[in-house]
């Protein structure tokens, strides 16, 4: 006999208390009744942050957004959420690289700096040829 073909739902997520999905630009955030406590669940960080649970876990170390995993929960000062949304993201090393390029070309001072590093290694600035 063949067995009777079942769906299955995805369980579904439990949200912390008072906290609903996030809406869309524009609209106010999720503010739970009362306000955001001082110290947040992972679900209220993401629903703080407007933004899924995992990118919130995925954030926490690369990308140095600040939290906690206390035990096997993790928990973030909603202080430091605030701060971390304040500062501009450092940039990448490619990108200090390509903006140093290029930084002393105009420099009245670079030839006078660069005669004094060949003359303190005791080696000539341009080679002897044979």
């Amino acid at each position: 006999m063949s067995q009777p073909k079942t769906r299955t739902r995805p369980l579904a997520r439990r949200k912390p208390a008072g906290i609903t999905e996030p809406t869309p630009a524009g609209e106010p955030s999720p503010v739970p009744a009362g306000g955001w406590p001082e110290v947040l669940t992972l679900g209220e960080a993401a629903a703080y942050l407007r933004v899924r649970e995992a990118d919130v876990v995925r954030m926490v170390g690369p990308h140095g957004l600040p939290g906690r995993l206390v035990g096997s929960e993790w928990r973030f000062s909603r202080m430091a959420l605030e701060q971390w949304l304040r500062t501009p993201p450092a940039p990448s090393s490619k990108e200090s690289l390509l903006a140093l390029a290029g930084a002393w070309k105009d420099d009245p001072d670079v030839d006078d700096m660069l005669a004094e590093i060949y003359r303190q290694r005791g080696r000539p600035m341009i080679e002897e040829g044979p």
